[in-house]
């Protein structure tokens, strides 16, 4: 049996090749994620079996697990879905752009210049009352913005007539413990009800999350996704050397341009709604990694469906471990995500 399955889009505009088994593990891996986004929206103070929230999805059944289901859980979930994508891909994207393992939106700063600017958003455009001034819609765009303006900064102190991967990384971690340091005293600077907001930016948490912000983050983040997998193949290339992948005609520094403006975008979004959840763009695409391979095509689904899984059971974890108190999300991501890091630090220096 042939391994691969052709896929054309047009008249052979677009052509991939699908791994059978790729194909199948990310199949396994997304109704994993099925379950346990179910277990989920089951779990809490009021415990709801899978068919009652089948019927709560419906619209049928008990008018208390429809309120339950879609109007708190739900939308909670959700966003936990959806930052998770962001987060994960945008580290899949970095990783292979920078081509270094250790890439990851929160240890290069990327993280940290999104809630700069997310933090700013609610405490400078404030009035006395503590309302913003200002539309809601433009958080992610204001995330967005922050987080490309860390990218510029870091890049621009990494370059000595190139781009060291672990002077990257090093001046990543600096730049965030600054970008701290800058989000805190935003917090000073503005309203005690915008600062005890704000703090939930650095922690990373998905509690308070409404169908509003689902209706903002759910079209930004598939929209770059898509945008993801359809550059995936110019990773892939650039995978085998910048000689190499000029020589086969590919403009690198544009595509590589192109490709941090997408992960940026995915960062934006993910931190606008649910803060500095951190080391799911580092765990997720190594992750996939281990399970379909290096090949971009395949590996921006499964490390998409296994960021999506991280924060989900993060933020179940969190509001059921000690309920009715709530620890936020990044608190277990963190918790997992270190040691993991350190670990890839020491593979890393083995390996030289």
């Amino acid at each position: 049996m042939n391994r691969y399955i052709p896929v054309r889009v047009g008249k052979k505009e677009y052509s991939i090749l699908l791994d059978r088994k790729a194909l199948q593990r990310i199949s396994i891996a997304a109704l994993v994620l099925l379950v346990v986004t179910l277990l989920s929206l089951g779990s809490g103070e009021i415990f709801i079996n899978p068919w009652q929230i089948v019927l709560a999805l419906g619209g049928q059944g008990d008018t208390l697990h429809q309120l339950v289901v879609m109007d708190f859980r739900l939308p909670r979930i959700l966003i936990s879905l959806l930052v998770g994508i962001g987060l994960a891909v945008s580290g899949a994207l970095l990783q292979g752009i920078v081509r270094n393992p250790l890439a990851s939106p929160d240890i290069i700063g990327l993280t940290g210049g999104a809630s700069v600017f997310v933090v700013g958003f609610l405490t400078l455009l404030s009035d006395s009352n503590g309302s913003l001034t200002v539309s809601i819609h433009w958080l992610p765009l204001a995330a967005f913005l922050g987080a490309l303006s860390a990218l510029v900064l870091v890049y621009w102190f990494s370059w000595n007539g190139g781009i060291s991967p672990t002077k990257l990384v090093l001046i990543g971690i600096g730049m965030s413990l600054f970008l701290h340091a800058t989000t805190t005293l935003l917090m000073l600077m503005g309203p005690i009800y915008r600062a005890s907001q704000a703090n939930i930016w650095i922690t990373g948490s998905v509690n308070g999350s409404n169908w509003s912000q689902v209706g903002i983050l759910l079209p930004w983040i598939l929209v770059f996704l898509l945008i993801s997998i359809y550059l995936s193949r110019h990773i892939n290339l650039h995978e085998m050397g910048e000689d190499v992948a000029t020589s086969m005609g590919a403009n690198v520094q544009r595509q590589r341009f192109i490709l941090l403006l997408v992960s940026t975008a995915l960062v934006g979004g993910a931190v606008a709604f649910a803060g500095g959840i951190g080391f799911v763009g580092l765990m997720a695409p190594h992750l996939a990694r281990r399970l379909v391979g290096s090949q971009y095509g395949a590996l921006i689904p499964m490390a998409a469906i296994i960021g999506a899984a991280l924060v989900v059971i993060a933020d179940w974890v969190g509001r059921s471990v000690i309920a009715p108190l709530e620890v936020p999300a990044g608190v277990f991501t963190a918790a997992v995500g270190a040691p993991y890091f350190i670990y890839l630090l020491f593979k890393q220096r083995g390996g030289k």
